[in-house]
Order: C-alpha cells, then structure tokens, then sequence
C-alpha cells in the first residue's frame, strides 16, 4: 500500500550510465509534479556512477527531463547524483576512493548520505563481466571483500556446481548489493544476463532468491547468441543489438515482511522472435502482473525452468566423483577439460612455419620484456605467464612441442603444446603425455551449459571451447609415469580409461564372453571376449541415442552425463557397434566416400588454396570451394547431422578459411 511517490519511499540507479532509468522514471509520469520536485529536491531519487564522461551526461540527461517535466523558472541541478563505486561505496571502509579527484567533499557527504537512506526501489542494467581472460585486456575485476564474502556465505554456499567463479559476475555482485541493501522490504527491477535462471552454476543464487522474497516475476527475453544453428534461431534476436550476445532477462523482485517460499511468476517470450518483435511484445506488455506470467513451483535442486527429474540420479556416471579413482562406481577413471591456451591466436595455426614464427615471437618478447609491458602483437600475458616471470623463468622453443590438435569439430590445427604458453593443461597431460599419443576422448558439454546436448569424439588434444564452453573430455586410456621423471618424457604406461568396476558389471550382467551373430565390426565371429573398449563405444552409442538425449535435455544441460548398463546382450552391443561406427566416420572425415551423385568440377587443375568457402547464393546443393572447383549435387541428408547447431560441411565451411586476429594481427 505504498506508491513511488510516497516519502521516504527512496529510489536508485546504482549503475547509472547515462540515466535511462531515472529519466524514465520522470518521464513517464508515475510521480505526481508535487512529489516529484519533493523527491528530487529533498534527495529521495538516487544515481551512481563511477565514469566521469557518463556521470555528467546522466546529470544533464535527468536535469533537462525533471525541468521538462516539472516546469520550475528556477535549474535545479541533481542533488542526488554520486561519482562512486556503488559496490566500494558500501564496503565497511569509509568512501574514500573519489578524493584521488581533488576537492571532492561534497561528492563524499552525498554519498555517506544515500548509505544512510531507506533505499526501497533499485533498478538499472547492471555492469555484466566473466573477468578478464589476460592481463592484455586490462579489465580486470575489482575485489570487494565484504560483498564477496555476502555471496560465497549464500549463492555459492548453496549452488549444486563445482565451478563457482560465475556466481561472482559482476552482475550477481549486483543482485547481491541490491538484496542487501533495501532491507526486509523493497523492490529491486534489474536487466541482466539470463544465464542465472537456468544454469546449474546458479542453482545457489535462485534458492537463495526464493527464500529471500515474498514475490518473483522474471521476463526471460532470450537472444543467446553465442548458440549455433537451429538453436541460435529458437534464441531470436538479440534485444540490444549488436550490444550482447548473452541471454538478457528482465528481474523483479518483491521483499515484504513476510519472505521466503516467494510466489516465482515466469514468462518465456517464445521461440525464432525477431529484435523488433520481442520489444514490440515487450512494449505491449502492460505489467508482470498479466496472465503471461504463470506460477511455476521450484524443485529441491533449485531448478525453476527445465526440471531435473530423479530416473536420471539412479543411472551410472560417466565422471567419478573423485579423478583417477580406480574403484569408483562410474563409468570411467577420470576426465578433463579441454585445452585452455588463453593465447590461441598465437598457440593454434593451420601453418606450421607461421605457428614457429610466432611462438618465437612471444618467447622472445617474454625473455626480454616485463608484464607491464603490453603489446598484443608480440604477447599475450596472462596470470600464468607473469607467475612465471616473476619467478625468474626461462622459456626456450622447442619444435617437438608442435602438434597436431583438434581445434574444432572436423578442424584440426598445429598446436604450440607447452605448459609455457598453454595457461591451464590439467588432465589432458595425462591423456597425451607429448600429444602424440594414441588415445580416443569422448567430449561433452560441459556442466552448466545452455547449449543441445551433443557428443562427439577426438583422438588429439582437444581445444576447451571445442564446439561448446568448458568441453569435458572422458579418454579411453590415460597414461602414467612407470618411474621417475618427466611426464613429458619416455617412461610411461599406458591405462584404462573404463574402470573396472563398469567392467565386471558388464561381465556379470553379459556374461565374460558373448554369443553373437556379429562380432564388434561384421559378421565373421560367433563369439568374443567383452572388452573395455567394447564398453568405451557403446557409452558413445548410448550418448546419441535420441530417445535419451530428448528425455533427459533438462538434466543434460546442468549434469555431466549418466546412462544405464543394459542387460539386454543384443541391445548392448547394438549400441557398442554403432558406437564404434559412428567413431569411424567421426574420426576419419577426412577419407569418407564421396556420396553418389556429387560432382566435382575443377579438381584436376590442383588447385586447392581456400580463402573463404561459400554455398552457392539460395542453393546449399553447391559448394564455391574457390575461383577453381565447385562441389555440385550435395544431398540434404549431409546437412541432417549436426554438432551445435552445423553440419560438418557448416563446421568446414566457418573454420577453413584465411583469418586475422583483431588484437594481435596474426593470420591464420
């Protein structure tokens, strides 16, 4: 029973970029004129910002708006307007960051003063940031111990992930800032990423939201662009333009007395919706209280939109729960991440001369220069490569440490494979101990991931964004040191990735040796003994099974995969053949049989250099391999596959080109 323009109702935009909010606070006319001079004079309307240009330009944009709508003789300039950190601002140390500016005491009496203000209403679009990935990119997120500790005390401290460093985005910070600080009553309307509302990463935050508020209303306006193919097109248009390529929502959230076991009111603004149609919709959309909004009740997972069920929790898991655990109840050892370089444009080339030439480059310019010194054509400093340096490390080129690797699905590279340049190796050194060894990985999505479940399999050291965020790579053998020395070195041996507890459960269900009509590749044996690798092909025919992939979606997206044993013989190896089928043809794209009817026309002029492959304009039967040799008659059934949204002829297409890097200038 209270209004906007009621007093000591107090109102900020913590984040004020230019004042979009504020000024359509005024302009739209929710506060009577009366109030409206009342609040504006007596500093019941807030604004923070921190950069000098747009803190000015908010200025001026709220003055003119309250002039224009409150038709004073007299200027009043804003009184409420601060240049602060709104995070520091509220850290326990008195606000003293802005005196750097010179004489700025009136700026920090406002803001002790909005600390002591019964902030009731907070909105704005929150500063978004995943951190920097190297030191080059100088954005480096600032630390804000007592705001930190807030949200590992209870968004991380309940979140059913692992991997918690999202949970500390900027924009959580700000959910986090904001929930704080309007009490045990209030209202809080903030733009954001979506990603928190489905992500396993964020299960923390949403049960945290659902005891923390009596009412939730969350307008999911979609628009990830960093999706492919069919499910970038579901996605829709990307509501600030070329602004984000993240999911954007809009949050409202209700604090009253009585918290917790809050009413949650969630809209999906629908599939393959154009930029104009969702703010068109969004336009149209009087309130969060309209029908649109419908109740939805969370699970005990925190799940609050494509809920898990429990069938999925009594299957076997690929991932033990602790690496290189021999005796877990799972299907394999152990698994890794893939390759994480956090300097592909210098560790990845297509030519191997020009790799050379640049990793010589970078260990040239590392040996003589400081991490203060910054030039993105030489080098790429990261956490790792400063540790380094400041640890008086050397770093010399070594031409064995160039390797063939798997960049992308059917896209393979030479990789400058070294813990001097790779930032985070992990287990994938197990898996290729000098990344020449033989091994199979199975890949999939990583936890968390917003992305269609899709696996598929390598046998190279596989990038970390291979064609999804955070690839886990589950290996058919690992390997170990026989005796001391260097793992890169010559002493190894060779183990299995399957344990063996899958495996004597599979002997015990199939029997130790299997009757059958077909032996593992075609019909000559009668019978055979069952073998870890007969169980590693049938995990990857399970995985494509679309019956399981489309029944459990939900679960795939926010956990690592779990799949039954059968103890159906015939079914068993069924999945174990096509498995194994599927990984030749995944494995050896590169030697397929041409499909009947395709016609090549040029090849025997040799000449094969690509700059840029192209469909033919509205025809997709016809490739434009170059000014030489086009590819005629492709059947549809070749676009019917796909690995994120492409096709391999899609996955050829984007990844065989010429490219130059932006920051570094490097061409690949």
């Amino acid at each position: 029973n209270r209004t906007l323009a009621d007093k000591d109702i107090h109102i900020i935009e913590p984040f004020v970029g230019t004042g979009t909010f504020i000024v359509r606070l005024i302009q739209l006319g929710l506060i009577p004129t009366r109030d409206l001079i009342r609040k504006y004079k007596n500093k019941e309307i807030w604004a923070n910002e921190i950069m000098l240009l747009a803190y000015y330009i908010a200025a001026v944009n709220i003055e003119n708006a309250f002039h224009d709508a409150a038709k004073l003789d007299e200027y009043i300039p804003f009184p409420g307007i601060c240049l602060t950190d709104t995070f520091q601002a509220y850290e326990d140390d008195k606000q003293q960051t802005l005196e750097i500016f010179g004489s700025l005491k009136k700026n920090s009496e406002r803001v002790e003063e909005q600390k002591k203000s019964p902030i009731k209403i907070i909105v704005c679009n929150p500063p978004y940031s995943v951190g920097q990935r190297s030191a080059n990119d100088n954005a480096q997120n600032d630390f804000y111990p007592n705001l930190e500790n807030r949200i590992a005390a209870t968004y991380a401290a309940k979140t059913n992930a692992t991997l918690k460093s999202k949970v500390y985005d900027s924009y959580v910070k700000a959910f986090r800032w904001a929930s704080d600080r309007i009490g045990d009553k209030g209202i809080i309307g903030f733009v954001t990423n979506a990603n928190w509302i489905d992500k396993d990463t964020f299960s923390g935050l949403r049960k945290c939201f659902a005891e923390e508020f009596s009412e939730i209303y969350v307008f999911n306006l979609r628009g990830d662009q960093r999706t492919q193919g069919e499910t970038s097109r579901r996605e829709g248009g990307k509501i600030f333009g070329s602004g984000s390529r993240a999911p954007i929502a809009i949050t409202i959230l209700v604090k009253c007395v009585q918290i917790g076991h809050a009413k949650i009111f969630y809209r999906d603004i629908g599939d393959y919706l154009s930029r104009d149609e969702k703010l068109s919709i969004i336009q149209n959309t009087p309130s969060v209280l309209s029908d649109e909004f419908k109740l939805i009740t969370p699970n005990e997972r925190g799940d609050w939109i494509n809920q898990r069920g429990d069938e999925f929790d009594n299957f076997i898991p690929l991932a033990p729960d602790k690496k290189f655990d021999g005796a877990s109840q799972s299907f394999f050892v152990t698994y890794s991440l893939g390759l994480n370089t956090n300097r592909d444009a210098f560790a990845y080339n297509f030519s191997r001369t020009e790799l050379e030439k640049n990793i010589r480059t970078t260990i040239d310019y590392y040996n003589t220069h400081e991490p203060t010194e910054i030039d993105p054509t030489k080098i790429v400093w990261t956490r790792g490569t400063k540790q380094k340096k400041n640890n008086g490390h050397k770093m010399i080129f070594d031409a064995a440490k160039i390797v063939e690797s798997i960049y992308r699905p059917f896209c393979k590279e030479n990789l400058y494979y070294s813990y001097d340049l790779n930032e985070v190796i992990g287990s994938i050194s197990k898996f290729f101990p000098s990344g020449n060894e033989e091994n199979l990985l199975i890949c999939v999505n990583g936890v968390g991931n917003r992305k269609e479940f899709c696996p598929f399999i390598t046998n190279r050291i596989t990038n970390l964004a291979f064609y999804i965020d955070s690839v886990q790579c589950f290996p058919l053998y690992y390997y170990e040191r026989a005796t001391q020395g260097n793992l890169f070195g010559e002493n190894l041996e060779q183990r299995d990735g399957i344990t063996d507890f899958i495996w004597q459960r599979a002997k015990e269900i199939l029997g130790d040796r299997c009757q059958l009509i077909a032996d593992r590749k075609n019909s000559d044996a009668l019978s055979y003994q069952l073998t870890k690798e007969d169980i590693f092909y049938y995990v990857y025919g399970f995985l494509h099974l679309r019956s399981y992939r489309e029944k459990f979606s939900a679960e795939l997206k926010k956990s690592l995969p779990r799949i039954i044993l059968t103890p159906d013989t015939k079914k068993f190896w069924q999945l174990s053949r096509a498995g194994r089928n599927l990984a030749e043809i995944h494995l050896n794209y590169e030697s397929q049989p041409l499909p009947e009817g395709v016609e090549v026309i040029g090849a025997e002029k040799n000449n094969f250099i690509v700059k840029k492959l192209r469909f033919a304009k509205d025809d997709r039967t016809t490739l434009i391999y170059n000014d030489h040799i086009t590819i005629k008659n492709i059947p549809p059934r070749c676009f019917e596959y796909v690995v994120n949204g492409r096709s391999p002829l899609e996955w050829i297409i984007d990844r065989y080109q010429i490219k130059t890097d932006t920051a570094s200038g490097i061409v690949n």
